[in-house]
């Protein structure tokens, strides 16, 4: 195995090891602490960071507004006090060792205040911000405003090209590295483009041989690329290492932490992560970012994909094939639907899921009367956690998408907040990337061996 040699990261030389972040309480204070002290870079989630009280509980997030705009506000204010606490007891654990970041979605409902607020009442403590879900084109400007570094997500030269053309290029010195997620195998949403297939994967290196590529040509030679997604073992990227056509790698390690003493994930979870087999983990595109992402098969995403298979076409007044009518809602107004169709429909009717519910997209689904008022419900109780979310059609520039709410989605603040505390695992969404049923495998956790994060560290080092 080479030697992992030290590297300029957010300033200051720092192992090449970082901590991949992840949001709603999971890469918090402790796990992010603990990989810095160890010389690598921690990275703080600021997605809807907990805080505490004087004793040390979690506060919990209780929205009282009475519209979604009073609840966004009231997000953010949570947001900033919870990425603030975190932030600092990271740094005193870390003792001031390492690097320690902070990761933001820019399509998070607030992301700009809440970054303002956080970077504010945390300087000198944050050295670099890791950023991606979206094209954010105004986080430069925004981190240069307190010295710290930027440090965009990627999943292809052409979206970091647009970034550099319209912002980034006014703020180069600031520029820490340049993030490329794998967007087929990565955990939590993925940047898969309308033009790449999701059930065709490709070779990460000529895509980060394109990035590189690009980055010389802008005069950025040394600037790290951060490889990030399905990361597991270094052996496995031997051939990366001190390699002279694709410069400074630096690996980032998002589902491996999971399983340590630090990480604050329930002892369920750890359990569920210590027995994926390969396959486990689905691409999906049920989020309500409208991006795809990587979650493992458990009944809530089973769940999902019987919801959206319980879907059919259908138009207001006969057209073609659409014939058959069926009575939507109370005022039994007639919809018409193919008549292979109807016949589906009486049949899922017969077992229950007698609730049609329209979508966006000109079609129907059919739920339970139970689960169809608990979707109405998250709806309604929408609190603005995304800059636009489909499942709500909140959105945080105009209150509102213009589109109708997809009952399709869900809401995804609703699941996170409660598998981060203590929620059942199963019935949660759960992300993971698709590496992640190494854990299953690698002989590092047989008989239930839990590592610390320098336990971790030290063997990620040595290859395995």
């Amino acid at each position: 195995m080479k030697t992992l040699d030290a590297i300029n990261i957010s300033g200051r030389e720092a192992l090449p090891l970082i901590e991949g972040g992840k949001g709603i309480s999971i890469s918090n204070w402790r796990s992010a602490g603990a990989w810095a002290a160890t010389g690598g870079v921690g990275t703080v989630s600021c997605v809807n960071a907990d805080s505490y009280d004087k004793a040390g509980n979690v506060i919990p997030q209780i929205y009282r507004g009475k519209t979604r705009s009073e609840r966004h506000q009231e997000l953010i204010k949570y947001g900033i006090e919870g990425g603030v606490d975190q932030v600092k007891r990271a740094w005193e654990l870390s003792n001031g060792n390492g690097r320690l970041h902070i990761n933001v979605l820019w399509e998070m409902g607030g992301a700009e205040p809440t970054l303002h607020g956080i970077l504010e009442r945390t300087k000198g403590l944050v050295s670099g911000v890791t950023c991606g879900a979206g094209m954010p084109y105004a986080l430069a400007e925004l981190v240069a405003q307190y010295g710290v570094y930027f440090h965009p997500i990627v999943s292809s030269a052409r979206a970091f090209s647009a970034l550099w053309k319209r912002a980034y290029h006014k703020y180069a010195a600031l520029l820490g590295s340049v993030v490329y997620e794998d967007p087929w195998l990565a955990g939590g949403h993925n940047g898969l483009s309308n033009k790449e297939d999701p059930q065709a994967p490709q070779d990460p290196y000529p895509r980060v041989l394109e990035l590189r590529t690009l980055l010389r040509k802008l005069g950025l030679d040394q600037l790290p690329i951060v490889m990030a997604g399905s990361v597991w073992y270094l052996r496995d990227w031997k051939d990366w290492i001190n390699n002279s056509e694709l410069g400074p790698i630096i690996f980032q390690f998002g589902s491996r932490p999971l399983l340590t003493k630090e990480s604050p994930v329930s002892d369920e979870w750890k359990r569920v992560v210590s027995n994926l087999s390969e396959g486990d983990i689905l691409l999906h595109r049920f989020s309500p970012t409208g991006f795809y992402s990587s979650a493992v098969k458990n009944s809530f995403i089973a769940g999902l994909t019987a919801r959206d298979q319980r879907q059919v076409e259908y138009v207001r007044e006969p057209d073609g094939d659409l014939t058959e009518a069926f009575d939507l809602g109370p005022r039994k107004k007639p919809l018409f639907v193919r008549p292979e169709d109807k016949a589906r429909i009486e049949g899922w009717v017969s077992q229950g899921f007698s609730v049609p519910m329209r979508t966006p997209d000109s079609t129907v689904i059919f739920e339970t009367p139970e689960k169809a008022a608990e979707i109405r419900t998250d709806q309604r109780d929408c609190m603005g956690c995304l800059s636009a979310c489909l499942f709500s059609s909140w959105s945080q520039s105009e209150t509102t998408t213009g589109r109708p709410a997809d009952p399709r989605s869900f809401c995804i603040q609703k699941t996170l907040q409660d598998i981060a505390h203590g929620g059942p695992v199963d019935q949660n969404l759960m992300f993971a990337g698709h590496s992640a049923y190494h854990f299953s495998e690698d002989p590092f956790y047989s008989n239930g061996f839990i590592p610390t994060v320098k336990q971790l560290v030290d063997r990620i080092q040595t290859g395995d």
